[in-house]
């Protein structure tokens, strides 16, 4: 062994990544949010659940208010015409919470959830990113469906001269609201998800607890059956996105959401705290 190769350094050693670093860069919640939003918009099921959502909130209020323009114009009939014009979203919010559901459950019917936390161990950013993306893209495409079924279903009201327009009353809250409601309501979905990890499962209550255990609390006697008729979320969160409401008891629309908010905020808290405990 020569001088020259005792003397020379060792060829230096990388250090080894952090554990949350991606190729040596920082894993930040932004890249993590986009990771969620590329899964998202690339699974093909996901294009059906959102047109189903769409299609299904517009087409049956078109048909809803061709069927009953008639008989909304007679004299004394007494019917909240605004309950009519974003009357689909009642079957269309199906999809909004199926879409939340399969958000959280498909990356445990595959597999997937195991390379999700590998590379990105933080499981309460993973949970929020999942959040946020399930949010924005239900607030967008909630918002253009409650407008589009308005156009759609106050054509035939209109010709019956008992359209509303877009000033009248509570008709822009109602465009909106339609937006916030589907965006929580997705959210709803993706706690239950979390929280059942089984696809079927997991649409089965949600669909009962919207739908029939909503409407079988009226048959709970008294004051206390009012208030769970209140308090159940397709109840509490509904009502924002009617311009009028089928149903008077319900919840002041802000009031309601607002109650909706903190139950959905609820079940993903305890989603979120079981997502961090559970093995994948």
């Amino acid at each position: 062994m020569t001088t020259s190769s005792i003397l020379t350094p060792p060829a230096s050693i990388p250090a080894p990544a952090r554990r949350g670093d991606a190729g040596g860069a920082r894993l930040t919640f932004g890249r993590i949010l986009d990771a969620e939003w590329t899964k998202i918009r690339t699974v093909r099921s996901t294009v059906w659940t959102l047109a189903s959502l769409f299609v299904v909130s517009v087409g049956l209020t078109a048909l809803i208010c061709l069927a009953a323009a008639g008989d909304l114009g007679e004299a004394g009939n007494d019917e909240p015409v605004g309950a009519f014009v974003t009357w689909g979203l009642m079957f269309g919010q199906i999809a909004a919470l199926v879409l939340g559901i399969l958000v959280a459950t498909s990356e445990y019917a595959s597999g997937m959830i195991r390379t999700t936390l590998a590379a990105a161990p933080r499981r309460w950013s993973v949970l929020a990113a999942k959040a946020t993306v399930v949010t924005g893209l239900l607030l967008v495409l909630g918002t253009l469906t409650a407008f589009a079924s308005f156009l759609a279903g106050n054509y035939f009201l209109d010709r019956e001269g008992i359209g509303l327009s877009l000033g009248d009353g509570d008709v822009l809250r109602a465009m909106f609201g339609g937006g916030l409601y589907v965006a929580v309501l997705g959210v709803f979905g993706l706690a239950l998800g979390s929280l059942m990890r089984h696809t079927a499962g997991a649409v089965t209550v949600g669909i009962t607890l919207i739908f029939v255990v909503g409407n079988l609390v009226n048959l709970v006697p008294g004051a206390f059956g009012e208030w769970l008729t209140k308090l159940m979320p397709g109840n509490a969160g509904s009502a924002i996105a009617n311009v009028e409401s089928f149903n008077p008891d319900l919840l002041e629309p802000w009031t309601g959401f607002a109650v909706f908010a903190g139950e959905t905020a609820l079940l993903l808290a305890i989603a979120g705290w079981l997502f961090s405990k559970r093995d994948a």
